[in-house]
This record gives structure tokens, sequence and C-alpha cells, in this order.
């Protein structure tokens, strides 16, 4: 079956590359090959540094870096430092630049057209509604779990995200300072974890836990960007989580939820959580479950 699979991706692949035109040194009729075009497109009207523009593509920096030599070397694209961190560089298009983007951008249309114009209305409108789930999926499937210090930079700014959307949404507000988490004191290795979901870079999800009292693991702090959302990336950093917890010898997972986060308590139940009695004190929680792991 998995053999299957991988025989039907490859096939995709072959298939996409060849209708757009990927295999060509001169991808749209312009003369360079993608990899300089997607660098064009990414720096676009707005400029991006050069860390951007790798973790974007997830390429690795000598790559990227030769790519923008070359697009210099065109008068395309020039590499100054950043207003903001003289240590950050960042591309911009020079005003010929920003003409082959739009270029660029005319052809990229016009080879849009040209995959819809063979096919009928009900065959475009299937084409396109594939093209968005493989779109959702591959993006899902983009986003990587590492495990990080809970006082880095990545943590520290899921959280911040996290206790923001708490406070619109709790009838209360939310003071982090209140819980019985205030930080994220116990979550360190070897008896706790704290993970971040990235998608090209960019933080997009988190949650860790610490060891509880009673000798389970305490889940805390899960949070799935907005953007994000519908991926099913809080089941799979769940999923992590517990994990984590089997591999450090735990047995039982607790966590409990406030009564407005109706789709945790639902990805919780599906994931084989019980809900059981008041098992602390917890001021913003009306629902608390546990897991015994197997």
């Amino acid at each position: 079956m998995v053999d299957d699979l991988v025989r039907q991706v490859r096939s995709f692949n072959r298939a996409v590359t060849q209708t757009i035109g990927a295999l060509h040194d001169d991808y749209l009729g312009r003369h360079r090959p993608l990899g300089e075009s997607r660098i064009l497109f990414e720096i676009g009207e707005d400029g991006a540094t050069v860390l951007d523009l790798r973790d974007r593509l997830d390429l690795d920096s000598g790559y990227v870096s030769r790519l923008l030599r070359s697009l210099e070397r065109q008068r395309l694209v020039t590499t100054v430092p950043s207003c903001a961190d003289k240590r950050v560089r960042e591309a911009r298009l020079t005003p010929e630049g920003r003409k082959e983007l739009r270029r660029l951008n005319r052809d990229s249309d016009l080879l849009a057209k040209s995959i819809l114009q063979p096919l009928n209305e009900t065959q475009r409108s299937k084409l396109t509604e594939a093209m968005a789930t493989v779109e959702r999926l591959l993006t899902a499937s983009a986003v990587r779990i590492d495990e990080v210090p809970p006082e880095s930079r990545d943590a520290q700014f899921c959280l911040s995200r996290y206790f923001a959307e708490l406070s619109e949404r709790f009838e209360a507000g939310f003071d982090p300072a209140q819980s019985l988490a205030p930080t994220l004191h116990g979550f360190e290795p070897p008896r706790g974890t704290f993970l971040v979901m990235r998608l090209h870079g960019a933080p997009v999800g988190c949650g860790g836990f610490k060891r509880e009292d009673s000798g389970a693991a305490y889940i805390k702090r899960m949070w799935i960007s907005r953007g994000a959302r519908g991926l099913g990336l809080g089941r799979r950093l769940l999923q992590a989580l517990e994990a984590k917890a089997g591999s450090l010898g735990y047995r039982m997972i607790r966590l409990e939820t406030e009564k407005s986060l109706k789709e945790a308590q639902q990805l919780y139940r599906s994931c084989g959580y019980d809900e059981v009695p008041r098992f602390n004190d917890e001021l913003y929680a009306h629902h608390w479950f546990e897991k015994r792991l197997s």
C-alpha cells in the first residue's frame, strides 16, 4: 500500500514539473531557470531578507546566495543591510527587476490559462478544487516539529500569541499569572518538553508538558495559529506530545480546557481522552481530561 502511494506521488511530481515547464532552463521563456524566477516572486515589491527567502523556499543558504548573485549580475536584484538590523541582509528588486516581476506575473497568468483552456467547465472546477486540496495537504506536510528551550524566542512568540487569543475568547479575559503554569518552568527535559511547529521557518504552533505531582505528564499551552488551522496540526501536535511523554516513561497524560474552547474539547475526545472529575484548581478550566498511554 505504501509503495502504491509513493508511486502516485512520484507520478504526480513528474506531471506537474512537465506541465509548468520546471524542467527547462528558460522558465516561462524568460531565459532563466525556475529557481531564479521563484526568488524574484518571493522578493516581490516589498523586498525580503535573505533568511526569509531561505526559509520560505526551504533552500540552503549557499544555494540562495548563488541565485541572488546571478540575479545581481543581471541587474535585477540588489542586496543591502536591513534598515532594522545591519547584520541582516535584505534583497530588493531594482527598477528593472520590478519590470521583470511584472512580466513574470503576466506570463504566469498565461501559463495558468493555457492549462485551463483545453478543459470544460466541470473539469476546470475539479482541477482547481483538487489543486486547493493538494496545496493544503502539502502545506501540512511542510510543517516541522522541533523541541526547543522554553525560553527560546519562538516559544515565547507562540505563547504571546496564544495568551492574546485567550484574552479575546475568554469572557473574563486571561491573565497567565493566575493560571497553574504562569511560566514554562518545569517544561525542560528530562521530565518535560516544549515543542514548536514551524512552517517554512515561521512558528505556527506550540505545546508542552511538565511532570504533575501525580506522576502524570501535564499538557499545557497547546496552540495553533489561526492561519494554520484546518490542516490537522492540533492532532499531530498532540500525538507528538504523547510520543515524547511515552519515551520519557510517562504512562498517564492529563490536561484541562476552558468551556469556550469547543474545538479543543472535540480534539481531546476524538484522540481517546476521557473526561474526568476536576483534578486541580486551574482558574481557567471547566473540563478535565486524561489518557493512559499504552
